[in-house]
């Protein structure tokens, strides 16, 4: 598998409370390890050896000057089966949460929208092979530690990907400016799959042709629509908050 890079004090730090396994940590000349946090600590508790070299060779190895002057060598992110997906809220006891992503393109959008879906307890997120930002620093950056816990399976068909969700009892749920329901009124009790469109494009004809739901998100202002990460939040959010009621308060 490829080397990847983590850059910065929080990645790195949630990189090694999640376990994962470092190659090596550099760290820039002149920086106090008083600055870093838990991260010595828990390097050598995982006996993760930190290195000290100039800030240009963290540049260099990282292809970023915003590195905050610690990097991590790592290998490259794994992906999961959507079947191991199922299988994590089964184990909870839950029902589904999943987010497709159709030909998602910007890697902070992607970064984003995982973080929102460790937040509000996803089981996982869903892209396309081609067309689509994969699992990069840059991405494990924006996610500020979420890349570590929120499983992301990578599909070669999101249309068949859809159907064999559907014979699972997994309902489909995407967004539309055109739609009539407004995505208030939906019903995000059931097992679910919120489907998120590209940047640019919304979700494609084929990927909207197949789902169980369309909703519109309501716009007030003279902007027409949200970015994608947004967007993806006002919708996991609207879940969570069915799924998790205030309890009532006692007077």
């Amino acid at each position: 598998m490829s080397e990847e890079w983590i850059v910065g004090k929080n990645p790195i730090i949630e990189a090694l409370r999640s376990g994962r396994t470092i190659n090596k940590i550099w760290m820039a000349e002149g920086i106090n390890k008083n600055q870093l946090g838990p991260i010595p600590g828990l390097a050598k508790e995982q006996g993760v050896v930190i290195t000290t070299a100039n800030r240009k060779k963290l540049d260099q190895l990282s292809n970023t000057e915003h590195h905050q002057g610690i990097i991590a060598s790592v290998a490259a992110y794994d992906y999961v089966e959507v079947e191991d997906m199922l299988a994590r809220a089964k184990e909870k006891g839950e029902a589904p949460l999943l987010l497709i992503l159709d030909e998602l393109e910007d890697p902070h959008n992607l970064g984003s929208i995982l973080r929102t879906a460790d937040a509000v307890g996803a089981h996982g997120v869903i892209i396309p092979k081609r067309r689509s930002v994969s699992l990069t620093a840059t991405v494990a950056k924006a996610s500020a530690g979420a890349i570590e816990y929120v499983p992301v399976a990578r599909v070669t068909n999101l249309v068949r990907t859809m159907e064999e969700l559907k014979e699972q009892g997994v309902w489909i749920a995407g967004t539309d400016a055109s739609a009539k329901q407004d995505f208030r009124e939906g019903d995000f009790s059931m097992p679910l799959a919120l489907v998120i469109g590209s940047e640019g494009k919304g979700i494609s004809r084929l990927v909207r042709e197949n789902c169980d739901f369309l909703f519109h998100i309501p716009m007030a202002g003279q902007v027409t629509s949200l970015n994608a990460s947004v967007a993806a939040a006002l919708l996991m959010y609207e879940v969570f908050r069915v799924r998790s009621p205030l309890t009532a308060r006692v007077k």
